[in-house]
């Protein structure tokens, strides 16, 4: 792959990432319409649009031979998850909700195993568990009842997501064009909109309507953007730049709406983000392994020391709010290892028993 094409996916993909935040940020200012409502109209625009592409490309309004059940799942859990989403940005800021939607990846790794029949690898496994350990720091379950329903449903919302991606998958291998697909989601989540329209709708201001045309709009530059950057760089290259949505949501949420993310919901967006940096890491699949575990047991031996400085054990810890730290600044060393002992469980333990050892004395 030429050089100039991968810079040309990295330049889509973060086109995409910026016309998803400000997607997040014309919902968050369309005020309390309903959560249903708001998709309704951000939905209506993606349908133009894709009807315009379709025309202009010539594809036929006629679903292939084997693609249609996929296609209705597409449309059924896309559906589900924008909903979510919508309401999960409603309740929190608009950062947070950005990032439990970005759990999606991870999501399609878990429905890839079971529909699409893909191994799982054990590196792609770890990060997994991290993305829902870092997730847990969003969630915050039991310390903060008023938003972690809404930081529930949020997540339901990237599975939502996660669910639809996987089927578009299958159903592009059935020879679905991404248009025809774009748009048979879109009238169906419109469709499925209208009865909650007409039992729960309010009415809404001509500022509330510009900024639902303003977030349809915002999407279709996301959803236009991120298909031309898949067409220059695979997934494993891009996916990484796809988080930077987190940082222009969280600019426009402090910028537009005086949101400020919280310590804990920041350390939760960097493990998430690290986790789908590892599984975007290309190169030996052991080596990838063995960096994951080397920074799960980092921030395991963190979040211990967390929970202890926090809550105390007898005379350990102070009962104070402090996040205890943990760097990857090791890595780099420790990968020089890795390649000079040849990889393995004796190298781990050769590396974890440098670091007990130099740590103790």
């Amino acid at each position: 792959m030429k050089i100039n094409e991968k810079y040309k996916g990295i330049f889509y993909i973060i086109l995409a990432a910026f016309g998803f935040a400000f997607m997040n940020l014309f919902v968050k200012l369309a005020g309390d319409l309903p959560a249903i409502e708001k998709s309704f109209f951000r939905n209506l625009v993606a349908v133009f649009f894709a009807f315009v592409v379709m025309k202009k490309e010539h594809i036929a309004f006629s679903i292939p031979k084997g693609s249609g059940k996929y296609i209705f799942f597409r449309s059924l859990f896309g559906t589900i998850g924008i909903f979510a989403n919508f309401y999960a940005i409603g309740k929190l800021y608009i950062a947070d909700a950005s990032m439990l939607n970005k759990l999606s990846p991870f999501f399609a790794i878990i429905f890839s195993y079971f529909l699409l029949k893909e191994k799982i690898q054990p590196y792609q496994l770890i990060c997994v568990i991290t993305a829902f350990i870092g997730a847990l720091f969003i969630l915050r379950p039991g310390f903060d009842s008023v938003a972690t329903l809404p930081a529930f449903i949020g997540m339901i919302g990237g599975m939502g997501a996660g669910l639809a991606y996987t089927n578009v998958r299958i159903a592009s291998k059935h020879g679905a064009p991404g248009p025809l697909i774009v748009f048979c989601f879109s009238v169906f989540s419109c469709l499925c909109a209208v009865p909650f329209i007409i039992v729960d709708h309010q009415p809404f201001a001509w500022w509330q309507l510009a900024s639902l045309l303003m977030a349809g709009l915002s999407a279709t530059l996301g959803q236009f953007s991120i298909t031309a950057a898949y067409t220059y760089a695979p997934a494993s290259e891009l996916s990484v730049y796809d988080y930077t949505q987190i940082v222009f949501a969280a600019l426009l949420g402090i910028i537009f709406l005086g949101e400020v993310p919280d310590v804990i919901s920041i350390l939760g967006y960097l493990i998430i983000c690290g986790a789908c940096g590892i599984s975007a890491t290309s190169g030996d699949a052991e080596l990838a392994a063995l960096q994951v575990t080397l920074l799960q047991n980092a921030m395991l031996i963190a979040g211990i020391v967390t929970l202890v400085q926090l809550f105390a054990i007898g005379p350990v810890g102070g009962k104070v709010p402090i996040i205890m730290g943990t760097s990857s600044g090791f890595i780099g060393v420790f990968q020089s290892v890795a390649k000079v002992m040849g990889g393995g469980i004796l190298t781990y333990g050769a590396i974890m028993g440098a670091s007990l050892i130099g740590g103790i004395f």
